[in-house]
């Protein structure tokens, strides 16, 4: 009867879990999406502690060390919850996906000691294909949370032959699951454990700056998978459920990426295969042009369109909530202003959305590239707060750029353009952008939320 009302449960949970990807698929129903999700993980963690509880000779003992677990963990969470800035939301991400490695990798091993030879050939497979990809998820998002979080140099890594050396990994790993099935030994599995451990480290390491948004995406996917294949070693529905709903949706998100960016999704998720990195040549796009906060206010004040493009560096100035002041003093004075948001702004998908609706931004002025791309033309100023890569127009105009067949914000095409930087720099992929040098732009230097406000004092 018990383990009936878990599987009862479960069903319940799944229901809920699919629920909660629907409504986080729009703004407005985000917020119950996250009910939905909580409520289905809060059920499935209960059911599963009572089945567990069931079939344990010591049910007490067992109680207590999985209560202990579940505080220590629960403390940990609602901490980093609390303290961690929007802007690090990327890192924490990466990281979250290596401990849903790592639990695959542990869960794997203690499977297989506590099956050993009795383990059928399906079993087996299921325990190596389950530590394979939980290992590659534990290293690969270490290396993307250093990434991101700038520990480690965000180029590519560029080894001689690093295809073959990941060609010989699959190889090697694909002849010691033979040995494994085979033989019922832990030697193969330990030596896969290792390789799988340095294929994902070299994995992303090899992916450069630039592609980390697709990264993330592609890492929340191999996590999914790897839930997946712990749920068939340990028997266990929903975790299967679960572990395919996270890595599908994580995959088809990497595709939507990879076609923002112009980039091959198979060459991604293959650390680059098949794709040559060009750094593009130096060149000379002439003067630009600085500008003051009292004078962009003067523009916004003879505008009647304003369009403002947002990026990382928005979000690391938290500009978020003078621009959101900005924007209602100007749509106050009957300005049409509304936001353009680029696929990949920020370093994780949907992360200026997130930005904007936390300093309570209408929904409804802010859009996708594709929508807002044709009215650039007949826009008055555009404001690029923090953005570089996703509004150059060398991925337009430049076939020989780096980053060319890239879908960009067409920014170039309104009447004035105002750029807010710290300084000259380039963006995240290393490309130079001549938005900052054409006539109808202009540069507006500093902090962005300085800049910003001081911008709302001059109106």
């Amino acid at each position: 009867m018990t383990q009936n009302l878990v599987q009862a449960a479960y069903i319940v949970a799944a229901v809920l879990f699919v629920l909660s990807l629907a409504g986080l698929s729009k703004h407005e129903s985000a917020k119950q999406g996250n009910a939905f999700g909580v409520t289905g993980m809060a059920l499935a963690l209960a059911a599963t502690v009572w089945g567990v509880l069931d079939r344990s000779a010591h049910p007490l003992t067992t109680f207590l060390l999985i209560a202990v677990a579940m505080a220590v963990g629960g403390a940990i969470g609602l901490w980093r919850a609390r303290v961690v800035e929007m802007t690090q939301m990327p890192e924490l991400v990466a990281m979250l996906h290596s401990f849903v490695g790592l639990a695959a990798v542990l869960v794997g091993i203690n499977s297989f000691l506590t099956e050993g030879d009795s383990a059928d050939t399906v079993h087996g497979v299921e325990v190596f294909l389950g530590v394979f990809i939980g290992a590659v998820t534990f290293t690969g998002s270490i290396v993307a949370f250093l990434k991101l979080s700038a520990r480690i140099k965000s180029s590519p890594l560029m080894l001689p032959a690093r295809h073959w050396l990941n060609l010989a990994a699959l190889v090697v790993s694909a002849l010691l699951l033979v040995w494994f099935v085979q033989s019922h030994s832990i030697i193969p599995l330990l030596l896969m454990t290792v390789i799988a451990l340095a294929f994902g480290w070299h994995l992303v390491a090899s992916i450069g700056g630039g592609d980390m948004p697709v990264v993330v995406s592609m890492l929340n996917s191999y996590s999914g998978w790897a839930a997946a294949a712990a749920g068939f070693m340990l028997g266990n529905d929903l975790l299967i459920v679960t572990g395919a709903l996270v890595g599908s949706s994580g995959a088809i998100l990497s595709y939507i990426m990879c076609k923002a960016m112009n980039r091959s999704f198979v060459s991604v998720i293959a650390g680059g295969f098949g794709q040559e990195v060009s750094l593009g040549e130096d060149k000379d796009y002439g003067e630009h042009r600085e500008t003051i906060a009292a004078d962009v206010a003067e523009l916004l004040r003879d505008a009647s369109s304003v369009v403002i493009t947002p990026g990382y560096g928005m979000a690391v100035a938290q500009a978020q909530y003078p621009v959101a002041e900005l924007t209602s003093q100007l749509r106050k004075k009957g300005v049409n202003v509304r936001f353009g948001i680029h696929p990949v702004a920020g370093r994780l998908p949907g992360h200026m959305n997130v930005l904007l609706a936390e300093a309570k931004v209408p929904y409804d002025i802010v859009l996708e590239m594709d929508e807002i791309n044709g009215d650039l033309s007949d826009t008055d100023v555009v404001l690029v707060i923090g953005a570089n890569d996703t509004v150059n127009p060398s991925a337009a105009e430049d076939p020989g750029s780096p980053i060319a067949g890239m879908p960009v914000l067409e920014v170039w095409k309104a009447r004035n353009v105002v750029v807010f930087k710290r300084s000259m720099a380039t963006g995240y992929a290393g490309v130079q952008n001549p938005l900052f040098f054409k006539e109808n732009s202009q540069m507006l230097f500093g902090d962005a939320k300085e800049r910003v406000e001081d911008i709302i004092k001059a109106l």
